[in-house]
C-alpha cells in the first residue's frame, strides 16, 4: 500500500498506535504494504454476527461500534474501536463466525488486511504471533476490569472512567477545557456503562453541578480532569 493514500493524521494515528508502534520496522512496513485504505461513511456496516471473517482491520479515523441485538431486538453498543487500534483477528486465528456487529461511527478511515495476507504475515513474522498474544491479553484484562467495575463500582465511578477514556482516545484540547470528539448521546454511554439513560443523565447533571464536565448537545467537555479522577476514585 502507497501509505501517501493516508492523510497526515490519519497516518500518525495508526504508526503511533501503542501496540503497532511496538513492531519491528520491517513487520509495520510489510503489514502497510498489504494493506488497502477503506473510507467509509457514518452507519456502515462493517461485518454481521455469525458472519465469516475475511478481513484484519486498523482504524486510522473516526471510529468502529461494536454492538449486539438485545432479546428485544435492539441494538446495544458493547465498546468503540478508537483510532491506532487494530480488530478482526481472533475470528481470523479460530475461524469461528463473528461475535458481534460492527459498524462506522462518524466518517471512518480503515486499513483492510484480508485473510490470505494476514495468514502470510504469520508465516513470514513469527513476531506477529507474539504481538497478537499480548494484544489479546491486554483485551482480557480490560475486560475482566469491566465486568469487575460493573459489580464493584457505583454508577457515577464507572462513568466518571468512561468519560476519562474517551478524553484519552477523542479529546481535543481548547485551552484548560478537553472536547470530546467522538458523537454519543446519553443513550450510547448507557449502553456502555449497562445503565438507563435517565441514571446516566441525573449523573451527568451532577457531574455539571460539580464543576467536571459541561453537557452540550451529543458532545461532553471535561472542565476538570482532577474532578473526574475524584469522582472515578470514590
Amino acid at each position: 500500500m502507497n501509505t501517501t493514500v493516508l492523510t497526515i493524521p490519519e497516518r500518525s494515528n495508526i504508526e503511533t498506535g501503542s501496540w503497532f508502534s511496538k513492531l519491528s520496522p520491517a513487520l509495520r512496513n510489510d503489514i502497510l504494504s498489504r494493506a488497502s485504505v477503506r473510507r467509509v461513511p457514518d452507519g456502515t456496516l462493517l461485518g454481521c454476527r455469525g458472519e465469516s471473517a475475511e478481513e484484519w482491520l486498523g482504524v486510522a479515523k473516526g471510529a468502529v461500534r461494536v454492538s449486539s441485538v438485545s432479546l428485544a431486538g435492539k441494538q446495544v453498543s458493547l465498546t468503540y474501536v478508537e483510532p491506532g487500534t487494530w480488530f478482526g483477528d481472533i475470528s481470523l486465528f479460530d475461524g469461528l463466525p463473528r461475535t458481534h456487529d460492527a459498524s462506522t461511527h462518524g466518517d471512518t478511515t480503515l486499513l483492510i488486511v484480508r485473510r490470505p495476507d494476514f495468514r502470510e504475515l504469520l508465516q513470514q513474522h513469527t513476531e506477529l504471533y507474539d504481538a497478537l498474544l499480548r494484544l489479546n491479553c491486554r483485551r482480557l484484562r480490560l475486560m475482566f476490569d469491566t465486568v469487575e467495575d460493573l459489580n464493584t463500582r457505583p454508577l457515577a465511578s464507572r462513568l466518571a472512567k468512561q468519560i476519562l477514556l474517551l478524553a484519552r482516545s477523542y479529546g481535543v484540547p481548547q485551552g484548560e477545557e478537553i472536547r470530546i470528539g467522538l458523537q454519543l448521546a446519553q443513550e450510547d454511554l448507557a449502553q456502555l456503562l449497562g445503565a438507563s439513560r435517565q441514571r446516566v443523565n441525573q449523573e451527568l447533571k451532577g457531574f455539571e453541578r460539580q464543576g467536571a464536565v459541561r453537557v452540550e448537545p451529543t458532545r461532553l467537555v471535561v472542565l476538570s480532569k482532577d474532578a473526574l479522577l475524584a469522582i472515578a476514585g470514590r
